[in-house]
């Protein structure tokens, strides 16, 4: 006889949640290594005992410049970037119940992305940290307008209404910032790798006023994996179960915007991080919120180093990592949806 509904869907007991630690110790302690690959690929090779060097006792030499200046920074930049979009894509698809949402389809790089251009071009307004505050308050704004509008109608804000008001946001804002853009070269030139997402040409100072913020919001992700669980189980289950719907709502909103906006500050509007590594996450750990926000820091932040070297690395072109990351997602992103057959209305 078959086991009851209930039991058969019951979450696994210790056994899964040890083998689950176990991987995300896996994954955690492969980053190191990761980021060791991405430093060493290029002209000059750097071993380990020159990176520690380079780190606490930077001598001045060729070697130690392009560690410190070039390639440290850029690595550090794709280890926060990645972890950062896809925890606020984990958490988007948690609270909006809708597994197209992601900081890139839901328009929130596009609002942030649009703020620093205008920023830019309109004040002039340089450096990351002072360009980052914008970005917060255009991640904001396009998070709000997406809501409003998908909320419009009968239904209240369905998983497909959302995914529809993101589509047309992102066009909107995206022909906005072109249009500045184009008439305005100095802006151009001056974000001309940034507007596609890239790391290269990051600063060390740019990183260090991004990881702060970034730190600050993945914690915050982390200490609020269990109500963003609650929340991805529905508004009436977690009502039931005593939750605070709008205060939660809130707190996830304001994550997803110090998440992804201090992201896109950094490098840009890098896209199809926070959409397909939640999923990818749930693939190896189930439904449980608590390890996909979990697992997808690491997954997220080797993606990115990932996509950013490894074209270097095999055929020597350095293409921004924006591009080589839709050249990875796009596919793959198809073959999540025909595999799980979504239903999104």
């Amino acid at each position: 006889m078959s086991p009851p509904a209930e039991i058969a869907s019951a979450p696994p007991g210790r056994g899964a949640d040890f083998a689950r630690g176990i991987g995300l110790a896996v994954a955690l302690a492969l980053l190191p290594l990761l980021a060791f690959w991405a430093v060493n690929v290029g002209s000059v090779p750097i071993p380990l005992d020159g990176l520690l060097a380079g780190v606490l006792d930077f001598d001045g030499s060729r070697e130690h410049v392009i560690l410190r200046e070039v390639r440290l920074p850029r690595v550090l930049a794709g280890l926060l970037v990645g972890a950062q979009l896809a925890v606020a894509g984990a958490i988007m698809q948690a609270v909006t119940a809708n597994p197209l949402a992601s900081p890139g389809l839901l328009g929130i790089n596009a609002g942030a992305a649009f703020a620093v251009v205008l920023a830019i071009a309109l004040a002039g307004f340089d450096g990351t940290g002072t360009l980052m505050w914008f970005a917060f308050l255009g991640a904001g704004t396009a998070a709000v307008a997406v809501y409003m509008l998908g909320s419009a109608g009968r239904g209240g804000a369905t998983p497909l209404k959302l995914a529809l008001a993101g589509a047309v946001l992102t066009a909107f804002l995206a022909s906005l910032t072109t249009t500045i853009l184009l008439r305005d070269e100095n802006t151009l030139d001056s974000v001309r790798l940034w507007s596609v997402g890239s790391l290269s040409g990051r600063p060390v100072d740019a990183v260090a006023a991004i990881a702060p913020w970034g730190v600050a919001g993945l914690m915050g992700a982390v200490l609020a994996s269990r109500p963003v669980m609650t929340l991805s189980l529905g508004s009436e289950v977690a009502s039931a179960l005593g939750q605070n719907l709008a205060l939660w709502r809130a707190v996830s909103a304001v994550l997803v915007v110090l998440l992804a906006g201090s992201a896109v500050a950094l490098a840009g509007p890098v896209g199809f991080v926070g959409l397909v590594v939640p999923h990818v996450a749930r693939l190896l750990v189930g439904p449980d919120y608590r390890w996909i926000i979990a697992y997808s820091a690491p997954l997220g932040a080797g993606l990115v180093i990932i996509a950013d070297t490894g074209l270097r690395w095999v055929a020597g072109i350095d293409l921004p990592v924006g591009i080589t990351m839709a050249m990875i997602g796009a596919p793959v992103f198809i073959a999540l949806v025909r595999r799980r057959g979504w239903n999104l209305r």
